[in-house]
């Protein structure tokens, strides 16, 4: 059985406070789009139960195999169920470290793959509360529909914003941007904002400040290669340019198709219409 895992992008990124529990409160605009890993998982006779292949191809992901998301999702299933051997094999498209929740989707549609491989029938409400131990990213793709993100990234409010038509442009400078530091060099805003009346579609413009990426400041300033993205995105007639999540990559909203840009070398970029 195959899926294919899909790209998200944060339309702003405010960063309301710290939490006791290390983590940050924060509020944004979460939209899926058409950029994909690839996930295949198939039952293997020949394995014992609850034995696991992993396998991984395209874009190199450093690190243990066994610290992937895919393989801890596995994993985190098997503690209430006893599965049959499985291979899992990832074909990774989407970059890593580039704010475009690609490990995270990953980790998510392992667990609706096994599910449904194996008949297991496990809940959305379970499904929300293992995806939730695996990221705080993870939920999202569970709904996996334009919603707006609050608390850690886990309480989704699935809202009406329909992009449909305009066309998307991302470039990723190929930098890895920890989240780790970028949040705690990021000065919380403790404002929370008005999504009511800014999350219109025909108040893009009005975007670029009123749904900004607070985390923008640290990383142009350290990361000179996303500003300059960001720079060629706001020349080329974006309606809307901002960086994704935690960076590195940025995103920018044009009505009409823009054509083939020239970004810088060693930038990776990609056009679609949503």
């Amino acid at each position: 059985m195959i899926v294919f895992p899909n790209a998200k992008i944060n339309l702003g990124l405010n960063v309301l406070a710290r939490r006791a529990d290390g983590y940050n409160d924060i509020e944004s605009i979460l939209v899926p789009i058409p950029l994909h890993d690839v996930l295949e998982a198939v039952v293997d006779p020949s394995l014992a139960p609850n034995e696991l292949v992993y396998t991984r191809s395209g874009l190199s992901i450093p690190g243990d195999p066994k610290t992937d998301l895919c393989y801890k999702a596995v994993r985190r299933i098997q503690v209430d169920r006893t599965l049959p051997g499985l291979r899992l094999h990832l074909h990774k498209v989407v970059p890593m470290g580039a704010g475009l929740g690609g490990g995270s989707s990953d980790g998510t549609h392992t667990l609706l793959l096994v599910n449904a491989l194996c008949d297991l029938r496990i809940q959305h409400e379970q499904l929300s509360t293992i995806a939730l131990e695996l990221g705080s990213d993870c939920p999202f793709f569970l709904w996996n529909e334009v919603c707006i993100a609050r608390g850690r990234g886990e309480q989704l409010t699935p809202i009406r914003l329909d992009l449909t038509g305009l066309w998307l442009v991302l470039a990723n400078p190929g930098v890895h941007v920890s989240t780790g530091e970028v949040y705690k060099s990021t000065t919380p805003t403790n404002v929370p904002w008005d999504f009511d009346s800014i999350a219109h579609r025909d108040r893009m413009p009005e975007w670029n400040k009123g749904l900004r990426n607070t985390m923008e400041a640290y990383v142009l300033r350290n990361y000179a290669m996303v500003a300059e993205l960001k720079e060629v995105l706001g020349k080329a007639g974006a309606a809307y340019a901002t960086m994704s999540g935690s960076g590195s990559s940025v995103l920018g909203l044009f009505k009409d198709d823009p054509g083939n840009l020239s970004f810088p070398p060693g930038t990776s970029s990609w056009r679609m219409k949503l």
